[in-house]
Parts: structure tokens; sequence; C-alpha cells
């Protein structure tokens, strides 16, 4: 009779039973299966990230695509360019013209009008100002009455009023012509034509009307990254952030940054104090300085569609599956310059 242990042998029933051999090596295996998936779960380490998705964009507002407007109002006559077409600033886009063509004849017929009335009323006003210092000698000299000398000096003052409304009106014909003489619409920096407004060739124009959409060359691109509100709380400027460009073939392996490929690396720049319509935040991610450079605006164009994870704390497998089950925000950690708090309340001293 072979050995058996002493607990078995007051269990008759439980001595006759012999499991087959397969099913302790089954047994066995998954006990060490469990070993191991515990022994996972408390020592493989795991980087906590905040997904996002937005897109490419350019960091200088006079980089980003931009209307070219009219600044007068009437028809275009001539396109100087065509859809696609490279600029440089001050390069004619339209010319426009006003709806009377004999606009700009008159209004110089106006102004020659205006600067002959300027000229009548200063030498009108010199001559007064020599009848007030007549009327000033033979006012001292008793020859001449105080009427008189108040009288000239009206005179004056209503010619001076009136040689102040003539510049005012030179002034506005000025402005009109100025306005008249920018008909010729120029580009505001180089850049390309992406597409012109064909419709306001063939009707009326107003001032600020659009009449083509200018996308600026070889911008600095960032990337808008829009992150939910539980996240935002954890990042911070500097943070690394992964990402995944549209049309670049990419693995990703959000909890383990250096096994994924096709990845390229940028930082934090800044994040939005308010959230935007949709409950989300913009985020502003800029190129990692000592690290491999994002995709040629070739391949990644503004407004292309990326991924991001923004990298948070280091935790555990088993910590981060208990929080994505119980749907916990990421960890949370004060920086050091932060770790003391904002400390205690002042104390406001009443002067009795």
């Amino acid at each position: 009779m072979p050995f058996q242990p002493d607990h078995i042998v007051h269990f008759p029933t439980l001595a006759s039973i012999r499991p087959p051999r397969v099913t302790r090596v089954v047994a066995w295996l998954v006990f060490f299966a469990i070993a191991v998936v515990v022994a996972i779960l408390i020592l493989v380490p795991w980087v906590q990230t905040s997904a996002g998705a937005g897109q490419v964009a350019a960091l200088d507002p006079e980089d980003r695509v931009q209307d070219v407007t009219a600044l007068v109002p009437g028809r275009v006559e001539r396109w100087y360019v065509r859809d696609g077409d490279l600029v440089k600033r001050g390069d004619p886009i339209a010319k426009i013209t006003d709806n009377d063509p004999d606009l700009l004849a008159r209004l110089a017929a106006e102004r020659a009008q205006v600067l002959a009335e300027i000229a009548a009323a200063e030498q009108a006003m010199a001559v007064s100002q020599i009848d007030v210092g007549r009327s000033a000698q033979l006012l001292a000299e008793g020859l001449a009455a105080r009427r008189d000398y108040e009288a000239t000096q009206i005179k004056v003052a209503d010619q001076r009023a009136k040689l102040a409304e003539a510049r005012a009106k030179l002034t506005r014909v000025d402005v009109t012509l100025n306005r008249q003489s920018a008909q010729l619409v120029r580009a505001p920096r180089d850049g390309r034509i992406q597409s012109i407004n064909a419709a306001a060739g063939a009707t009326l124009v107003s001032a600020g009307d659009p009449l083509a959409t200018l996308a600026p060359e070889a911008p600095v691109r960032v990337v808008e990254l829009m992150v939910d509100g539980r996240d935002v709380a954890i990042i911070r400027p500097g943070r690394p952030v992964r990402l995944a460009f549209e049309g670049w073939p990419a693995i990703q392996f959000s909890g383990w940054p250096s096994v994924a490929q096709g990845m390229f690396d940028g930082r934090v720049r800044s994040i939005d104090p308010s959230a935007q319509t949709t409950g989300l935040f913009r985020v502003l991610v800029e190129p990692m300085p000592g690290k491999p450079g994002w995709p040629g605006a070739g391949f990644v164009r503004l407004g292309g569609k990326v991924r991001g994870w923004i990298q948070g704390e280091t935790v555990s497998v088993g910590y981060e599956l208990w929080r994505q089950l119980n749907d916990f925000p990421l960890e949370f950690r004060r920086p050091a310059d932060d770790a003391k708090g904002p400390g205690p309340d002042p104390v406001v001293k009443v002067k009795k």
C-alpha cells in the first residue's frame, strides 16, 4: 500500500480518488498563470496617458488660413491670380472698380475746388487780421469806435471758422480718394491662393466681402488636442506627449511609450483656462526639443487630424486596471515646487 498523508487516511473516499496526471498538470499551470498575472499586476509599470484628438494648426495667427477681403465697394474687374498660385506680400490679387466710372474724376475736381476755398479763406483771414490791427490803432488814437474794433475781431473769427470747415472738407475728400485708390487688392503676406470667390466677379461686392482665401507657406506648426475635463488637472506645460498623425502609419502602446512605432514626440505648450462649447479643453502641443522632428509640411498639413496621448504618472498595471474599472481620473501628484501648498491664510488684524 503506497504512503498516504494522515489527513487522507482518515477519508477513505478521498483516498480512493486518483485525479489524472493531466488534471494535476493543468492545475499547476493555472496556479502558475495566476501567480504570473498577479506579479504583472503588481510589479509591471504602466504610464498613464490622457488621450485626445485634434488637428494641426499654426502657432502664429498670421500663419493661419485667412480671407483676403475687398477694401471698397464695387465689382471685380480683373483677377490676377488663380487657385493654387504662389504670391508674395504686395502682389495684386484683384482689381475692383466703382459702380460710377467717373467717381475718381469728380473727386479730383472736388478736391481742387476745396483747395481754392482754403486759399480764399486764408487770404480773407489775413486781410481781416490787418483790419483788426488798423482798427486797434485808430481806437487808440480816438478816431474809431470800439464797436468797429470788435466787429473786425468777429470777422476774423468767422474767417477762421470758414477756413477750418474748408480744411475738414479737404480731409474728407482725401479719405475718400485714399479709399478709392485701394481698389487694387494685394496679398497681405507670402502664401498660396487656396480658393477664389468666383461669384464676386459677377456680382457687386461690399467692403469686407471675401475675395480669396490665402494659406501661408511654411508656418510654425502646433497641435491642438481636445482632452476631457476629468484629466485636465494633471496636465501642465512641459508634459511629454506622443502624437500619431493622420496618414502616417503608427502603432501605439499608451502604457509603454518605448514600444510604440511611428509616433512623434511633443510637449504641452499651454492649456486653455476655459472649456470649449463641447465641454473639452484645448491643449496646445509643440515639438519636443532634442527629439526627431515632425513630418514635413508636405506630409502633415494644416488642419490634418492628430491623435495624441499626454503622458502622466507611472503606476502599476493593477492600479491602472482598477482605475479604469472605477472610471477614476489619472493619478495626481503635485510638482516639487507646489508640494508645500499655498500655505495658511493670512491673518487680518482689525484695528479697534
